[in-house]
């Protein structure tokens, strides 16, 4: 009903004054399309960017190889299991920035207001329609034309009037797909979704939802912010608009980033010591990758615990220097993990985060030589 990769002649995107037009850009399971590019051998085969050692973590997954559940940041070892013929395949940054480079360069043809989120997906504000196109729609079809001749690869786009709306809808119709929010259409659509598909709603803060008896967006615009402030605190406010499709972030062109960090949630609380340990490594393999690709340096990193009874623990070790390596950081957050071993309860949460950060010079250059920045 809103997917549609034609634009209508008058429609609402036109007619519209003082509405943003946002495209978010994304690019289809980015690392592993990279590797199916360069080598014919594996197109069409599950594949696996990351480590395939016992302890190595997929960083990527082709779409192959998520048919049969695997998943970024998922233990190689479960990855395995689940896909007995996964292909895997080592990094390389290298190659994906210089896509990157390219990818970015075409979105900079079309506007200034570029704010990369990641390596393979960013938000454009193409208000301005700087070449006279005629519509944000044509704009998101020529740039993934274009992505395709280009790099061999493809890209999903969603456009809308605001960058929630757009994020939702170039998940809508991957791979290769494009999807139209209209003004007017943004309650509509999200009404229909799982609450799931709200960035920031991860598994338990859907079981949470859906123990209150909200399981859509149409269910979460029903409750009355008292009623999410009682039950969700400081997300409220983020739920509350969400529901109804409203976001007023601007896009900020190069912002700068002050953290790097992961965290992940258990389907089971733990607390065996051992168990931990190893959840620390699966962390640091993942946070270590993408402090890598962000190309920053920091000096501070940050321990987040989340006990079962939801209060949240944080501890932080800073240096003078900047955390030289991942043994280093690997260190650090098993020191801060071991000094509060044993637990006093389980935790159903852990995560690590690298902050007080630099770019580095390479990858802090202005937005005019076609860098995308990496996180």
């Amino acid at each position: 009903m809103f997917s549609q990769d034609d634009h209508r002649p008058g429609s609402g995107e036109d007619e519209a004054d003082g509405l943003r037009k946002i495209i978010h850009v994304d690019m289809d399971a980015f690392y592993a399309s990279v590797e199916q590019r360069d080598d014919p051998s594996i197109r069409g085969l599950p594949v696996a960017v990351g480590g395939s050692s016992g302890r190595g973590v997929v960083a990527a997954a082709s779409y192959e190889a998520r048919k049969f559940g695997v998943r970024s940041a998922m233990p190689s070892a479960r990855a395995v299991r689940l896909c007995p013929d996964l292909v895997f395949r080592k990094p390389r940054f290298e190659v994906y920035r210089e896509v990157s480079q390219q990818i970015r360069a075409i979105f900079l043809d079309y506007t200034p207001h570029v704010e990369p989120l990641s390596l393979d997906e960013a938000y454009l504000d193409v208000t301005a329609d700087l070449k006279g196109i005629g519509s944000a729609t044509r704009i998101a079809q020529e740039i993934r034309r274009r992505i395709k001749a280009d790099t061999q690869l493809t890209a999903s786009a969603g456009v809308s009037y605001n960058k929630f709306l757009a994020k939702l809808a170039s998940d809508q119709n991957k791979p290769d797909g494009l999807c139209v929010i209209r003004p007017g259409e943004g309650a509509q659509f999200v009404a229909g979704l799982p609450v799931r598909r709200f960035h920031g709603v991860g598994p338990r803060g859907a079981e949470k939802m859906a123990r209150l008896g909200i399981e859509t967006g149409a269910d979460l615009a029903g409750k009355d912010l008292a009623f999410l402030r009682a039950n969700f605190g400081s997300f409220a406010e983020y739920l509350f608009r969400a529901a109804r499709g409203v976001d007023l972030r601007q896009v900020r062109a190069d912002r700068p980033r002050k953290s790097v960090g992961g965290e992940r949630t258990f389907f089971e609380n733990i607390e065996d010591p051992v168990a931990l340990r190893e959840t620390m490594d699966h962390i640091v393999d993942v946070v270590w990758e993408r402090i890598e690709r962000s190309g920053a340096r920091g000096r501070t990193v940050t321990m987040k615990l989340r006990y079962a009874d939801f209060q949240t623990l944080t501890r932080a070790r800073s240096l003078h220097h900047f955390v030289a390596d991942k043994a280093e950081f690997s260190a650090i957050g098993h020191a801060l993990l071991e000094d509060h071993l044993p637990l006093p309860q389980p935790i159903r949460l852990m995560g690590l985060t690298l902050s007080a950060l630099e770019q580095r010079e390479e990858d802090a250059r202005p937005a005019k030589d076609g860098q995308l920045s990496l996180l």
